[in-house]
């Protein structure tokens, strides 16, 4: 608890100093562009809350290697370290808006291979049958460790966009992985945790609800990083703990980017890492809450993005409530995945063909197609 203190204090004081220095012009890389297709808001944001995540992680994982004197104690600090290039690739996006997706997702790869090579970090067992087999070679474990951490990133950058949404999701993804390692006595990978939770939690009290300051690729991406970094530990040490349970507790930001994926490249024939305004958070923001509070001013439309993202918190615990209670049993979990995505889709067309169930939209007027940006019941 000392840690998460630490930890929610320090993100707490920085990320409010950020904004400070945000604000009289000391620090750039702020959200400006407000044409791009994914962007709901009308004012100028600093986007690099990420700074204030990571120093304030960089100070408790300091702290806590000196104060465990144990060679395991200094593993956060070897996993800070760890994530610099994806922190950095993020960061320097945030900053100047001129690196590519690919060169975050290669630096994001790089973070993976220095975990592997410092902690061990590989996924030598998947849960899937046919899978293990490859997974049980060196190769096929590295291979399947960078992928899921370069995937569970990228995913987290996806979801971040709404106030709140993508740091509410890693808080409940990762409060899980705190419980089952309490479950299986592993202290260190629930104190981790708790650590991370806690510098979340700082830099939450300013980006929701009013949106004064916004993760950006640089927070996403470490963010993203050390939740399947954690979860890999998790596995790595605790073999009673199924891989499905990780999977499970990511499957929200996971499925939300393969969805995208296919849903960009299948059906509209784009390229898939080209953004869009129909993400799953999109269409509740539009269409479950636009027509509750439908003006454009500055003020309505951070009130609509702070009221859409507890929908897809909700979304988020739904697949983390089982995962938590079936964490030792492959099959359920495995069941749980297909019911996840199974729901999402429906879930999906509904809200993208006008046809949400009633109870879950905000609002007295009914919707009609074409009245918002991408409309299209065909997507």
């Amino acid at each position: 608890m000392f840690i998460f203190l630490i930890a929610l204090t320090t993100s707490l004081v920085l990320t409010f100093a950020v904004v400070v220095f945000s604000s009289r012009g000391m620090l750039r890389g702020h959200d400006n562009r407000f044409d791009q297709p994914q962007k709901i808001h009308e004012r100028s944001v600093p986007r690099i809350g990420g700074l204030a995540i990571f120093f304030a992680l960089v100070v408790v994982a300091g702290i806590a290697g000196f104060r465990g004197g144990t060679a395991d104690a200094w593993i956060p600090a070897i996993l800070v370290a760890c994530a610099v290039p994806a922190f950095l690739a993020g960061s320097v996006h945030d900053f100047t808006d001129r690196l590519t997706p690919r060169g975050r997702l290669f630096a994001t790869a790089a973070s993976a291979l220095l975990a592997y090579s410092a902690l061990g970090t590989s996924l030598s067992r998947t849960g899937v049958p046919g899978l293990d087999w490859v997974a049980s070679m060196t190769i096929g474990a590295v291979g399947f460790a960078v992928l899921a951490v370069v995937g569970i990133a990228h995913a987290v950058n996806i979801i971040d966009g709404l106030n709140g949404l993508a740091a509410m999701c890693v808080v409940i993804m990762l409060a899980a992985i705190a419980y089952v390692a309490f479950e299986v006595g592993d202290t260190l990978i629930a104190s981790m945790s708790l650590a991370i939770i806690g510098a979340v939690l700082g830099f939450f009290v300013w980006n929701y609800p009013a949106g004064i300051i916004f993760l950006g690729d640089g927070g996403a991406y470490v963010l993203g990083f050390l939740v399947a970094e954690v979860a890999l530990l998790l596995l790595l040490r605790n073999n009673q703990v199924s891989p499905l349970f990780a999977l499970l507790v990511c499957i929200y930001p996971v499925f939300e980017t393969l969805f995208s994926a296919y849903r960009r490249f299948w059906l509209r024939g784009s390229a898939p890492s080209l953004p869009d305004g129909i993400h799953l958070h999109s269409l509740v923001y539009k269409r479950l809450i636009g027509w509750a509070i439908g003006g454009r001013s500055a003020d309505e439309l951070v009130r609509r993005n702070s009221m859409a993202s507890p929908y897809l918190w909700v979304l988020c615990s739904a697949s983390v409530a089982p995962a938590v209670l079936f964490w030792d049993q492959p099959l359920l979990l495995g069941l749980f995945i297909v019911l996840f995505g199974t729901t999402y889709i429906l879930l999906y067309q509904r809200i993208v063909r006008f046809k949400s169930p009633r109870w879950l939209r905000l609002g007295r007027r009914s919707t009609t197609p074409g009245t918002l940006p991408d409309d299209n019941p065909s997507t």
